[in-house]
């Protein structure tokens, strides 16, 4: 039996979102520079996109450039900007073929102009699909987002003491999408990287060894079965615990 076929579709996390992490030490175990990992990381990207698919996940997020990358050597970050961009033209047509929506998170506006005009373009032309949302995280951080969300309500007008979490939620990027149930990290880290941590709060975590250039198909369908066997209780005592408690 395949490890797609033991997952129960019917439990699957509506929302997986994915640290790709791993490209630089894969491609530095091959003897190549940094851009090596990236390049090969974009067919990563596709086996995930399949995975979530096939496992009836409907959001997918994947942190594919932090506020902290832009530290990185100036020669990686503009391969990585042309890789985007290709990237984007190259899958425009799977994307709508297989009815996939693109959004963004993230300060795109502070991206390179090719860059933003490719993402605007792919967004309209996706814009109708709901196979998939793939979300992507471009020039983003966790602590980014929070202080636009407290500049958001600040301007809004919005009376201190009518600030609620409603509130807040309503004005991060992420609005419109649920939070993950699942976060899957690629290379053996076992840390967040300023990703999403409002947004986590409940949501389970799956770190793997596998370093994101050679993550297949399989090691979704892995995750997503780990996910399965935890049993989600939002800070609740179980009743089984709660009954030891009794006693």
């Amino acid at each position: 039996m395949s490890l797609l076929q033991k997952i129960d579709l019917e439990k699957s996390p509506e929302h997986v979102a994915i640290i790709m992490d791993g490209n630089g030490r894969w491609a530095r175990n091959q003897g190549k520079e940094r851009i090596f990992g990236h390049f090969n990381g974009v067919e990563s990207v596709r086996e995930a996109i399949r995975a979530a698919r096939k496992s009836h996940v409907k959001y997918l997020t994947l942190y594919a450039f932090s506020t902290e990358n832009w530290n990185r050597p100036k020669e990686e970050v503009d391969a990585l900007m042309d890789l985007l961009v290709s990237t984007l033209i190259s899958e425009l047509g799977e994307l709508k073929e297989r009815g996939i929506q693109l959004r963004t998170i993230g300060d795109t506006e502070n991206l390179p102009e090719k860059c933003r005009k490719q993402l605007k373009a792919v967004i309209s032309e996706t814009a109708e699909n709901n196979e998939l949302v793939l979300v992507l995280a471009l020039n983003y951080s966790a602590k980014w987002e929070l202080v636009e969300a407290v500049r958001s309500i600040t301007n809004a007008g919005i009376p201190v003491q009518e600030i609620t979490s409603a509130t807040i939620e309503a004005h991060l990027s992420t609005a419109s999408i649920p939070d993950p149930e699942l976060l899957i990290r690629t290379s053996g880290e076992h840390r967040i990287s300023n990703f999403l941590l409002w947004q986590i709060a409940y949501t389970e975590f799956h770190f793997t060894p596998v370093m994101w250039p050679e993550f297949k198909e399989e090691d979704f369908f892995q995750a997503i079965l780990d996910y399965q066997t935890r049993e989600r209780r939002f800070g609740k005592t179980s009743e089984q615990t709660l009954e030891e408690l009794i006693k």
